[in-house]
């Protein structure tokens, strides 16, 4: 081979390496993160390089170049058994030095790309933790190694009132809080590693606002529950963000290996479930997985399954509830409530399914049902004459679709449902956690004469500015507040306090599930507007309600 053709095939392969070097970081990471095996890249690689080597050998192949490239081909497929390291053959640094050192920078860019890869696939970018996948593999790694007779133990949490601070600050500052969040339980886990290697606990970020801690070997029950307090109380402390003072909470779930899964995925399975039990009963709490906890998730997932059954079949129906007003004692309208006629259960309450269909989306359906069979009702009674207005609950869920609000207009619409005839009601926490579209929308509806409620006042977080900014008509108290009102005096200093905080802002009281006169008599001297429960009518369904209202007049009065 001339010196001329020689020097062109080096410029030629100089080239191709340059433009491989460029390309090869996307690509690596690419395959990285898709989980393909790094010989598939190594033979792109090599075999680009591989194809204009064997045309060169082809062309001369006695030449010392060529040799040299034979050589170098020899090198590149080494790629495919991992060799990422050797330099260029020694025979092209001696003919083509500009081409040895071309492949050595291709070499390594490649083992830098793969390096990149590697922390782009395994760590999470906000925090700087591991993520799930390198969680699972290092915990499973450190399960395998825990000695015979001793105890692991899985710590799942979950930020309570995170979706708070995205929506109210914006995802920026919702990262910076994950950091500041991941730097406090860094140094809950620094105070427990003992030096011990194998031991060290492992801290991840799974994702969105949920962490998990995995400590190999633990000395005892309690141990794990001083650390799940310290985690608690780590997370209670406000943060300061951006001249905000945040406050937020953590849900701390735990399982303990062997007694609650000998595997990974068992013992985080059995960490979340106790979380959401932390969660549901108020959050900023731990709680420690048990049998008890099993057995109501496996009832949980049966029950998500005939929900979805129970919608596809119609198995949902209407109770209604009159409410009387205290002014006038006369009807003042009926709450709609629903009910799950199940197959082999008979009758089931709300309580008993719809925190599974809020969890698993579906209470956006049958609220779409509910919203269907009170316009189809109210058509019919309307036209008949009835005049009072019925009340019905509005999840969270159903707002959060765009359309929710215009397909309600048209559902009453299509019915000949004046708004007024309705009255939507809301929980405490959802309505002080909607958006100010959705306050847009609900103050669009109040104008055009529906009423809004707040349901269950007493419960959640209340926010009194808000409480006084919002489109709303009435508050119904929660059932709590009322159960001692006849018997204890704390109990009446405290509803007279909300009643007069409800007036305050310009709303009517209803107060629910009254069962005795007494309770209703207190409630009246204190100001209540209305009343509902069995001291003045059942839940009753269609045929009996519109029974009962055609001759319940001189009743209701008697009660009130």
């Amino acid at each position: 081979m001339k010196a001329g053709t020689a020097q062109k095939v080096s410029n030629a392969i100089l080239s191709c390496a340059a433009g491989f070097a460029s390309f090869l970081f996307s690509l690596t990471a690419l395959l990285y993160l898709t989980q393909f095996d790094q010989k598939i890249l190594a033979a792109l690689v090599a075999g680009a390089f591989c194809l204009l080597i064997s045309y060169i050998a082809s062309e001369r192949p006695n030449s010392e170049s060529t040799r040299a490239l034979a050589a170098l081909g020899e090198r590149l497929l080494a790629v495919e058994e991992g060799d990422l390291v050797s330099p260029a053959p020694e025979s092209v640094r001696r003919t083509m030095p500009k081409l040895a050192t071309a492949v050595d920078t291709l070499f390594a860019e490649v083992r830098a790309s793969i390096e990149n890869a590697h922390a782009l696939g395994m760590y999470d970018p906000v925090t700087s933790l591991p993520n799930r996948l390198h969680f699972r593999s290092e915990a499973d790694k450190l399960l395998s190694e825990v000695l015979d007779g001793a105890s692991s133990a899985m710590l799942f949490v979950d930020l309570d009132r995170f979706k708070m601070v995205n929506d109210s600050l914006g995802h920026a500052r919702g990262d910076q809080l994950l950091i500041m969040v991941a730097n406090r339980l860094r140094v809950v886990v620094n105070a427990e590693f003992t030096g011990n290697a194998r031991t060290r606990p492992l801290l991840a970020r799974l994702a969105g606002d949920e962490f998990t801690m995995f400590f190999p070997e633990i000395g005892s029950v309690e141990e794990i529950e001083r650390i799940a307090r310290r985690v608690v109380l780590a997370i209670s402390e406000s943060f300061e963000l951006s001249s905000h003072s945040v406050d937020i909470g953590a849900s701390v779930g735990i399982s303990i290996s062997p007694e609650h899964g000998t595997s990974i995925e068992s013992l985080m399975r059995a960490a979340d479930i106790a979380m959401y039990r932390a969660k549901s009963v108020g959050g900023g709490q731990y709680c420690l997985f048990n049998a008890g906890l099993a057995s109501e998730h496996q009832q949980r997932i049966e029950t998500e399954k005939a929900l979805t059954e129970a919608v596809q079949r119609g198995e949902f129906v209407l109770a209604y509830q009159p409410q009387l007003s205290l002014v006038t004692g006369e009807l003042a309208g009926a709450e709609a409530l629903l009910r799950w006629n199940h197959p082999r259960e008979g009758m089931r309450l709300p309580a008993s399914f719809i925190p599974v269909a809020e969890r698993t989306g579906i209470v956006a359906e049958i609220g779409d049902w509910v919203i269907g069979e009170v316009a189809s009702a109210l058509g019919g009674w309307h036209r008949n004459g009835f005049e009072g207005r019925m009340s019905f609950n509005v999840s969270p869920r159903q707002v959060e679709r765009p359309d929710f609000f215009a397909r309600l207009r048209q559902a009453f619409g299509d019915t000949e449902v004046p708004l007024s005839l309705i009255e939507l009601e809301f929980t405490e926490t959802a309505a002080m956690e909607a958006s100010a579209a959705v306050l847009e929308e609900i103050a669009s509806l109040r104008d055009d004469g529906a009423r809004i409620t707040i349901d269950d006042f007493g419960t959640g977080y209340s926010n009194l500015a808000r409480l006084r900014a919002m489109p709303l008509d009435r508050v119904k108290l929660d059932p709590s507040l009322i159960a001692e009102i006849d018997t204890s005096e704390k109990a009446r200093v405290i509803v007279q306090a909300v009643i007069q905080l409800i007036k305050g802002v310009g709303c009517e009281v209803v107060a629910e599930a009254v069962e005795t006169v007494a309770q209703a008599d207190i409630l009246r001297a204190m100001g209540c507007d209305s009343v509902q429960g069995f001291v003045f009518a059942p839940p009753m369904f269609e045929h009996e309600f519109l029974a009962w209202t055609a001759s319940s007049r001189g009743t209701a009065k008697s009660v009130a």
